[in-house]
């Protein structure tokens, strides 16, 4: 891997929850007291490039793509690692650990990873899409997760050999 392959790709994810109550529930209270600190976490957080937040607001819980009740987490990260570190080694990891507290629990994968040009803001639609396709037809490098990934250059490798043979498009 030469390092302007590795810098011409970024990792996006996209995360979905099914709330179990209201945002202004007080049962909620909790998870909604943390979204300014996680969110000002991972602005500041190494490898952080971008991540989504409604028009005029401090984040994306005011938006419903996925459905009502569903708050949707859309991130853009350097790397998979820098990903990683935020998530599980960041004050993040105390919102994660009490998710049981405030969302149902999912029967299909709910966290999706792919990697976009240096640049690219994923729209939710893209994201949503990625998300269907890694729960249709598992982890492949257009869509995959952190226990089944792939690199960006497997990534890049695979569209290309789509590209050039479209019957093997999924």
């Amino acid at each position: 891997m030469t390092p302007s392959a590795h810098a011409a790709a970024h990792l996006a994810q996209l995360n979905v929850a099914a709330l179990r109550h209201p945002l202004d529930d007080p049962r909620i209270a909790p998870f909604v007291e943390l979204l300014d600190p996680v969110n000002a976490a991972a602005d500041g957080a190494p490898g952080f490039v971008w991540r989504l937040v409604e028009e005029g607001e401090a984040d994306a819980t005011g938006l419903r793509p996925a459905g009502d009740g569903v708050i949707v987490n859309l991130s853009v990260w350097e790397n998979q690692e820098a990903l990683w570190d935020f998530a599980y080694r960041s004050g993040h990891l105390e919102a994660m650990r009490r998710r049981r507290e405030w969302f149902e629990r999912h029967v299909e994968a709910h966290l999706v990873l792919w990697w976009v040009p240096a640049g690219h803001l994923p729209t939710v639609g893209e994201a949503l899409e990625r998300l269907a396709d890694l729960q249709t037809h598992g982890p492949t490098p257009r869509a995959f997760t952190f226990t089944s990934s792939y690199t960006a250059e497997e990534a890049a490798h695979a569209a290309a050999s789509t590209q050039a043979d479209p019957s093997t498009a999924a």
